[in-house]
Parts: structure tokens; sequence; C-alpha cells
């Protein structure tokens, strides 16, 4: 299937719900990339700042860029000039480094909370409680440069659709919870719940998913090679 084409194929699966696209880029050329894009999409996951940093100004300027993978604060600064949503904040001291680099750029930056819900201890995240510190801080209240939206999850790396419903439902009320608890009266902000991926988008649509990070299944398999 071409690039275009699982573009469609996406968009058409995700006609009538409230879930978008996120085509996850990491590894792949900006050639693949410009094709996609040339397909009408417009939302891109990175892993890696400078290469999302690079990709960003090589590629059409209203592509909305979302950094997916694990952040070390002093990589912050390369993409706050331009990075709309930061869906992997697994730390309060993240969190203000991104606060500190949106003020310097004039910026207010979209963050998600990034959620352990996965049994495999290589997955990074913020288990319940401390997502619940870091909103009740007196730093984060203090903030005016981040926004919290939601939360992002990465499942465990299973065909079990079981434990997948439980990983999934989990991060819901997880959701549900911040939402009712911190968020109250502010739906437009806070509505993002990040989850599913290539093999198990439609599972994760289904337990309620605004965002569905598909890589493979629009690029094909990571080439490696194509990273300098």
């Amino acid at each position: 299937m071409s690039i275009a084409k699982a573009v469609a194929f996406f968009n058409q699966k995700l006609e009538g719900t409230n879930c978008r696209l996120v085509a996850v880029s990491k590894t792949h050329p900006e050639s693949l990339i410009q094709e996609a894009y040339d397909a009408g999409q417009r939302i891109f996951g990175e892993n890696k700042a400078q290469e999302m940093t690079s990709k960003h100004e090589n590629l059409p300027q209203d592509i909305e860029w979302h950094m997916i993978g694990h952040l070390q604060t002093n990589k912050v600064k390369y993409i706050a000039p331009f990075v709309h949503t930061i869906q992997s904040v697994d730390s309060l001291k993240l969190l203000q480094e991104i606060e500190k680099q949106a003020a310097k750029n004039n910026r207010v930056i979209n963050c998600l909370l990034q959620i352990y819900i996965a049994e495999e201890e290589s997955k990074f995240g913020l288990n319940e409680a401390e997502a619940i510190e870091i909103l009740e801080s007196e730093s984060y209240k203090n903030m005016q440069h981040v926004k919290i939206t939601g939360v992002m999850g990465i499942a465990t790396n299973t065909e079990n659709q079981k434990q997948l419903r439980k990983e999934f439902t989990a991060l819901k009320n997880t959701f549900e919870k911040l939402k009712q608890t911190f968020f109250t009266g502010n739906d437009t902000v806070f509505k993002e719940v990040s989850m599913g991926m290539s093999s198990d988008y439609e599972l994760a649509i289904d337990c309620g998913s605004t965002y569905i990070r598909v890589g493979s299944a629009i690029f094909g398999n990571r080439n490696y090679g194509n990273i300098q």
C-alpha cells in the first residue's frame, strides 16, 4: 500500500470518531514525510529532538510536530521554538524545562503526561500518584507557557487483546480522574488521550483514544540507515 493510500485508509477509519492520526515518521526520510503531507497528513510524531529539528527546517512549516519519545531536559531547547505537542512528559523537572524554554520563545507548548501502563520495565512514564503530585505542585500552578492537554500511554508489546484493553482502559480512567480533579469545566483544554499504534489502534479507539500513533502501517518498517 502506498503512503497516500495508507493515510487515506486511516483517515477513513477515523471518520465519525474524536480521534486523529499522528503519523510516526521517526527514522524515515523527509521524502516519505513529504509524500504523507501531500496526501493531506499534517500531524507527525518524532522521538529524537535533533532529528525533529532537522526535518522541521526542511519540510512545510504548517506541519504539527509531536514529540512522542523520551525527552531529555537538555534537548528541549532544540524543539521549543516550533514543537506543537510534547506527548512524553514524565517528570516535573522536564515540565519545568519546557516552561523555561517556551518562555524564551514566547510560546505556549501543549504537553501530555506520559502514564506508565505497560507490563514492561523498559517503558517510561508516571504512575497516577506522580501525575497528581505534578498537577498539585506550586511549580506547575505558576507555569504560563505550558498547557497540559491530556495523557499518553504506551501499551505492552503483546497481541493479547485482553491485556491491551486493560491497559488502555486504565489510561482512560486516569485521564477521567485527572480531568475531574484538576480540569473541571475546562473540557476544551484537557481532552487528549494518546494511545494505540499500528497493531492495536482499533482497540485503542474503542477505549477512547483521541490520538493514534501509527508508523509502520504508513511508512513501512523503520530504516535506521537514514539517520546520521
